[in-house]
Parts: C-alpha cells; structure tokens; sequence
C-alpha cells in the first residue's frame, strides 16, 4: 500500500490555517474514500473533512486542539492502490477583492506558508486607498477588519509585526498593539494548543495576545468550589466578535408588536399540504424574511455597511439567519433573498440549518450577509436585544408567537401577536428610520398577500 498525505484543507480564499477539534478514526482503522476523517473550525466555519483515499490510518501528526497552516500534513493513510488518490495540488486562482469578514482574522500560525497571490484589481476597488507597504517597500498583508481598528485607533500598521500565515497582521496582533500602545505586537505563543488546565491564570498576570479581556480581577472569579472550562475555538470567536461589535457600533434599540394572526392561520391551513408539495416543513421564518426584504428595498440605509466615513449600500439583500448549535452560534447567510420566491425561501432556510447542525457548511456560506435575523422566539423569549452582525448595520430579533387578548375595533379579541426587535447601529441609522423600516415590516406581515404555495 502507499502512503498518501491528509492534509489541512483551505476553506476559502481567506482562510490560512484552522483547528483539529476532533480526529473521527484512530490509527489503525479502516476507512473509506470520501468518509469523513476529522473535524475542523477556521474563522468562518466548522467542517467534517472526508478522507482523501480508501485505506487504513497509519499515523495523525496533529492532535486535537491544535491550530496548523493549511497545507500542513495532518495525517498519514495507508491506502489501497492510492497512487491516483493522492491528493490534487492546491489551486492557485487569484482571491476575489477582500471584504470585511463576519468573524475574527486568522490566528497566528505555528509556521506560515507560501503568501496568496496578489488580488487583482477590480472597478469596485479602484476607489479604495493604496496598499500599505512597510520600511522595505513590501505590502502589509492584513484584513479589512484589521485596517479598520488601525484606522479607529491611530495605529501605525507598517509597525505592527505581523504574526499570522505569511506575516500577515492579524486581528490579534492589533489589538496587542492597541493595548500595549506600541507599535508592534507581542510574540505568538510557542504553542498553538489551548491550555487545559483546572489551575486558575496567575493573579493581576499580562493578558497573552489575543486573549480575551475580563472585567474584574481574575483572583475574583476563583474561589469556593468551582470547574474551568476552556472556551472552544468557536466560542473565543463568537466572544471577541460580539465584544468588537459593541465597540465599534452604538447599539439603539426599536420595538414593536405585531399582529400576525393571519399568517398563523394562514400557516395552520396550508402546513401539511405544504410539506407534501415542497418536501420542506412551513415555518414561520420565510414569512418574517419576506417582510424585512421588503423593507430593506424601501430603506436601504438599513442594509448597509459602514467603512471608515463612508455608507455601502448594498444592492443584494443577503439575509444571515442565526442558527444555535449544540457548541454555539453560526449565521448562515441566503444570497440574494430579494430574487427568492416564498418557497425558494423556505427551502434555503431549511438547507442552510440542516447543513450548520452537521457542519456541512461552506466557508462562502457564512459570508456576505447584508443584515440578519435572528430567532428567541423559537426558545419562548418574549423579546430579545440583540447585538449586531457586523459589518451589518443591524438585526432583527423575533419574539414567541402566542395568543394575547387585544383590542379591535373597541372589542378585546384574541390574536396571535409577536414582538420584533431591530438593533441599529446610530452611526448610520436614525430612530425615524428605524421606526419606518419597522412599520413597514409590520404592514407586510398583517397584510399578507403572497401565495405559499
């Protein structure tokens, strides 16, 4: 039998290293071509690798927790005339134009690969404001998130000494500058493996780059009886894009309640048939996407991005919908909602869920969104404040549907009501919007018009 290379797979153009959070075989096991082999997380998704050839697991050179390069030989297969499954060279396309990224910048590596190729130039791109070179004359390779915090906080990027795949600055090297109000961040850690340990950090100890802040004194957290928890790669991203979103957005919050009676009954009627037709279950969900597509078309403030001191409207509606996982959150994103029937809608809603809860999503998959939706509701919240999905400009949060009296026409009756929330980000949007934008949401759900079927 020959040996042939797993090795750690690039999840997109963006993406230069990921972590093995579990090995799914164990040296010694049989294992088919295409069967999945282990599990990795990258800045923007979570993902089962399937085996590049049919054979036996001969040897796992990276264990679980660890963060490599892509590229990186990850695992040795004896497989079974595997001359031809050896696997394909990477490609080498050119990366489209960089956007800002719905999660945190790649982490330093343990060692860095070959650099991507240079980004072409593209109309869209011409506006933008020229590389930045360093003392040498060679381009600062960094994310459009990074250059934003450098750009909010004075920061010099030509002395940041990047730590990431191919020297890259990354969101941790800039954030270590900013703290440490220096101009180059501290040294990556020898070791890309998360610390286990039930032994609490040293008392009033230097925060290590990159980690997460806390807000009291860590002497004050331990004491009595008490388990520590490393948090998963997934996590620590989830915890420093929320902490980001709210430094850099002024949240504002809008409330209102809906009657949305007639898309209950309307739901009620037709479910069965629905699922029959479609094969996809009827829920609540496409109804409350159509409504705020709808919206977005007539306030596209609110389906914007914000870069620096300019607006970017976005002519796409790409509607991220939050889905809770057993091990966190994710927010897939439906491309270009506004092109979607009601069916096309709720098929994409159920897909993308299915796909997140079995870590079959793409790394594009994940990208892009233009606003989000997320849904309390489901978990029998009455309402929720959510924080905003940058580079979103805002969310909106859907409570529990259920039946309240209310009054019609002088009569109290008894409805099925729902209240939303929509989190803004008063850079970009005023409360007159926000509010117009909610009563147009609003008018669309009591006013049901679209066929379902």
């Amino acid at each position: 039998m020959a040996a042939v290379d797993v090795i750690m797979p690039q999840m997109g153009e963006s993406i230069f290293e990921g972590t093995i959070t579990k090995w799914l075989k164990k040296p010694g096991d049989k294992i088919e071509r295409d069967e999945p082999l282990f599990e990795i997380s990258t800045d923007k998704v979570d993902a089962e690798i399937p085996s590049p050839a049919a054979g036996v697991l001969k040897e796992i050179k990276v264990h679980e927790g660890q963060t490599v390069p892509i590229q990186t030989v990850v695992a040795l297969i004896d497989a079974v005339g595997a001359a031809a499954a050896a696997p394909a060279p990477a490609k080498t396309e050119s990366p489209k134009p960089a956007q800002a990224p719905v999660s945190a910048p790649p982490k330093s590596a343990a060692a860095a690969p070959a650099p991507p190729p240079p980004v072409k130039a593209t109309p869209a791109a011409a506006s933008a404001p020229p590389q930045m070179t360093d003392a040498n004359g060679d381009a600062i390779r960094s994310s459009p998130l990074v250059r934003r915090i450098a750009r909010e906080r004075n920061i010099d990027l030509a002395q940041v000494q990047g730590t990431g795949a191919g020297g890259r600055v990354s969101k941790q090297d800039i954030l270590a500058a900013a703290e440490g109000g220096a101009g180059s961040a501290a040294a990556p850690a020898a070791s890309a493996v998360p610390a286990r340990t039930a032994a609490p950090p040293p008392a009033g100890g230097a925060l290590a780059s990159g980690a997460i802040e806390t807000a009291v004194p860590r002497e004050r957290m331990y004491f009595g009886h008490y388990e520590v928890q490393p948090m998963s790669n997934m996590r620590q991203k989830i915890a420093e894009h929320m902490v980001l979103s709210k430094r850099v957005s002024p949240h504002v919050y809008s409330v209102e309640e809906v009657n949305v009676h007639v898309i209950a009954a309307l739901r009620a009627k037709t479910k069965e048939t629905f699922e029959q037709e479609s094969g996809t279950k009827l829920t609540f969900m496409p109804f409350f996407i159509r409504a705020a597509v709808e919206a977005l078309r007539a306030f596209p403030t609110v389906n914007a991005s914000v870069d620096g001191t300019n607006i970017v409207l976005h002519k796409e509606c790409n509607i991220g919908i939050a889905v809770s996982l057993d091990w966190g959150l994710i927010v897939p994103v439906i491309k270009g909602a506004e092109e979607k029937n009601f069916f096309g809608l709720a098929r994409a809603v159920t897909d993308l869920a299915e796909r997140a809860r079995s870590k079959k999503l793409k790394p594009d998959e994940v990208m892009e969104s233009t606003f989000s939706i997320t849904n309390p509701g489901v978990f029998g919240g009455l309402f929720g404040l959510p924080v905003i999905n940058q580079p979103n400009v805002a969310i909106l949060g859907l409570g529990t549907i259920e039946k309240r009296p209310v009054v019609i026409d002088d009569a109290i009756a008894i409805r099925s009501m729902v209240y939303l929330t929509l989190t803004y980000d008063h850079r970009v949007v005023d409360g007159a919007v926000a509010h117009q934008f909610m009563g147009h949401v609003k008018h669309t759900l009591e006013n049901w018009t679209e066929p379902i079927l």
